[in-house]
């Protein structure tokens, strides 16, 4: 039996990522229709993934990838994680009107995401003793808290970028949809 060829793999597995980011439905794609889909609130965090992830690795590599990693999560598939989403995240904006819920549901949702996840990085810490990203075991206490809070406020931010932009684009379509639609009068 022939072993697969490498880029036939690496193509396999982005495709595979691919399909579960876009939570493609053969037969139907209610999503369009609602609230942005099952990934409405994720859009513009992932922004803040890429962001955060490649200021820290320019910054300090060790801090955030450590070149230990490379042994076992290659370069492909760490730009798979933390750089394919950007174009991702950019296509969806354009091809996926999202109908975001009130202000502040939607503001009040990402606080409490965000509030969940960084008390799952501490609860991981305060169990094993690690911290799941490197750089915060270089920071001291007083220091966390501001990057936690940081970082909520950057991810309100970014969501009210994405509420922003989602209206500017998809009303200017529909504006232009309109003008075409109106009987010229000669």
């Amino acid at each position: 039996m022939a072993l697969v060829p490498c880029q036939v793999l690496r193509v396999a597995i982005l495709l595979s990522y691919c399909s579960i980011l876009c939570n493609y439905k053969a037969i139907e794609m209610p999503s369009h229709q609602t609230y942005g889909g099952s990934w409405k609130f994720l859009t513009f965090i992932d922004l803040f993934v890429v962001a955060v992830f490649w200021i820290i690795y320019a910054y300090d590599r060790e801090m955030i990838y450590p070149k230990l990693l490379d042994n076992f999560i290659p370069g492909w598939l760490n730009h798979g994680m933390h750089t394919t989403v950007l174009p991702f995240i950019l296509i969806e904006m354009r091809t996926s009107h999202h109908a975001y819920p009130s202000r502040s549901s939607g503001l009040a949702a990402i606080c409490t995401f965000s509030v969940g996840y960084i008390l799952w990085v501490c609860w991981v810490h305060h169990v094993t003793g690690m911290w799941v990203y490197p750089f915060l075991e270089h920071i001291g206490p007083g220091a966390r808290i501001v990057f936690f809070g940081s970082t909520t406020i950057l991810m309100n931010f970014l969501y009210l970028l994405g509420e922003v932009l989602n209206s500017y684009i998809w009303d200017t379509q529909r504006s232009m949809e309109e003008e075409k639609e109106k009987p010229k009068l000669e």
